[in-house]
């Protein structure tokens, strides 16, 4: 066993140049990627390992990153582009949505796009509008897209590797405020399906389903609720899209309560699917009506406000007590 213990941010570093060591093909592309190593230094040191032509210093200019992006995917390499904040996304939104989710299907599957966006995204880190926001569901709705968010480090270094490797657009959001959150990561591991969800901690009275940097919440939750006796199991859904709803309605078949926490608006969120599948689905085993735990449907608050908007320990102990009040 190779065990190391990372950083998130360090953990997306390694992935990345073992991605880049093991194919050429690989490519990293972005505003300040390079010289800098990336705002949050995520890819520190690449551009001096292995080069200018392999991490490249873009234009402040999204649309044309993924339309660079698509260009080079056609010619065969495997561009990984980065998106410097959630919010600046917007720009390159239509290159994303009519050209990169489209193209598999309009050439019949002939033409495969490997592109991952890397995307830092959510609050919590006292920064203002466009650099704290949750756009993950308008990506969800986009057929032809996968998109997937990592939790803790080792998931980082592994999903990272497996966006690349595949042959479909991945839309990789890295929650920002986990960056400096350090775990144990086996590099020498196998690991499992990139959008499979998993049960971080098992419990009889209540599911939790979370992902990104609302799954360290989740768990807080449960322990706190354990000191009251009350048992609550965390599902990190690690994709939201596609969804792991198998393993989601497995858990709520156990518990019969169901709590779905992120931290992006509430209103048509990923929770609201979520919610809508599970009742479809277990509409005979729960006990309590699906929940929903997320932020304001407001533009992203002054930092000052932020601990008001986003979705905290309180709130969502608040949708337990309420889900298991029926």
């Amino acid at each position: 066993m190779a065990v190391e213990k990372l950083s998130l941010a360090k953990a997306i570093n390694e992935s990345l140049r073992t991605s880049m060591e093991t194919d050429p093909k690989v490519l990293i592309m972005g505003e300040d990627v390079g010289k800098l190593g990336g705002v949050f230094r995520v890819t520190d040191g690449l551009q001096k390992d292995f080069g200018e032509e392999r991490v490249i210093d873009t234009p402040l200019a999204e649309s044309g990153i993924i339309g660079t992006a698509i260009g080079l995917a056609l010619r065969g390499y495997r561009p990984v582009a980065e998106i410097q904040f959630d919010g600046f996304v917007f720009p390159a939104y239509d290159q994303i949505v009519t050209q990169l989710a489209k193209m598999h299907a309009r050439a019949l599957g002939k033409v495969k796009l490997p592109i991952v966006i890397r995307i830092p995204y959510g609050g919590g880190i006292g920064a203002v509008e466009h650099h704290s926001e949750s756009p993950e569901a308008l990506f969800a709705h986009v057929a032809g897209l996968k998109v997937v968010s990592p939790s803790n480090a080792a998931d980082a270094y592994w999903m990272m590797q497996q966006a690349i490797e595949s042959d479909d657009p991945v839309i990789y959001f890295e929650p920002k405020r986990r960056y400096w959150d350090k775990s144990e990561v086996d590099t020498a591991a196998i690991p499992g399906p990139l959008h499979a969800a998993r049960v971080v901690r098992p419990g009889t009275d209540l599911t939790l389903a979370g992902y990104g940097p609302m799954v360290k919440v989740c768990v807080e939750a449960a322990d706190a609720a354990a000191e009251e006796g009350k048992s609550l199991e965390v599902v990190d859904l690690r994709s939201m899209s596609p969804i792991d709803f198998d393993t989601v309605q497995q858990s709520v078949e156990k518990t019969r309560r169901l709590v779905v926490v992120h931290e992006a608006p509430v209103f048509l969120g990923t929770g609201s699917e979520i919610a809508a599948r599970i009742t479809e689905r277990c509409f005979y085993h729960l006990e309590a009506p699906v929940l929903r735990v997320g932020g304001m449907h407001a533009p992203y608050p002054p930092a000052r406000l932020e601990d008001d908007y986003l979705p905290g320990l309180d709130r969502v102990l608040d949708a337990v007590d309420r889900a298991l009040a029926y």
